[in-house]
């Protein structure tokens, strides 16, 4: 029993402290951020005229999607994750976003965190180069078609959906795969192919843990 306590309390201590997120609620709406985020799920865009209407990505699952260190540096210093605006082809985006202050991007990220999907699962999964994860994202699939990667010293890739230069810092491989294994879970309206029936389950989890890992 008392290992099992041990046991546990660790796991405890392991896990990052959210006591704060009543301060980044208030935070939050304090900044009228929700005007731009959604929060609650699910997902609401049923048509692309939903979507382009949308000012901000949803952050309903942020907690189960984002990397916290990540995104309190980002609130801090937001720069874009999408090169283009959504569905178009001349239009940059300007990641224009407010600044956030030491204090509440700390406490803003630590309310989100609090925010997740019930549909990502822990699979086990862990960042790291993944030979098979890299051959059906490079070669077959050629995901780089929409997102662009670093190989090597080279950046090259499509700029229609989000860049995936620095996903290692900032995605979490378990929600990597659930959104490659369901993406209309999180997005119903999108370009983004199911994979489910194209990719076995182990190609899908490998692609997670590759893409978790770009730098």
């Amino acid at each position: 029993l008392n290992l099992l306590v041990a046991v546990a309390l660790g796991v405890m201590l392991a896990e990052p402290s959210f006591a704060g997120a009543p301060e980044g609620k208030k935070a939050f709406e304090a900044k009228n951020c929700g005007t731009c985020h959604q929060i609650k799920g699910p997902a609401k865009e049923k048509t692309i005229k939903d979507v382009l209407a949308k000012k901000g990505p949803e952050l309903w699952y942020a907690g189960s999607k984002l990397k916290p260190e990540f995104l309190e540096a980002w609130l801090k210093d937001p720069r874009a994750i999408r090169p283009m605006e959504y569905y178009s082809l001349t239009k940059v985006n300007d990641g224009s976003h407010a600044k956030l202050s030491a204090t509440e991007a700390l406490d803003v990220t630590k309310y989100l965190m609090t925010l997740k999907s019930d549909d990502v699962k822990d699979a086990g999964l862990k960042a790291q180069d993944n030979p098979r994860g890299r051959v059906v994202f490079l070669k077959k699939q050629a995901c780089y078609g929409c997102h662009l990667v670093k190989e090597r010293a080279n950046t090259a890739g499509g700029v229609t959906g989000p860049t995936l230069i620095g996903a290692g810092q900032r995605l979490k491989a378990d929600w990597i795969y659930a959104y490659l294994a369901n993406p209309r879970v999180f997005k119903p309206v999108k370009d983004m192919p199911v994979y489910k029936g194209i990719l076995t389950d182990e190609e899908m989890k490998a692609v997670a843990e590759y893409v978790a890992n770009l730098k």
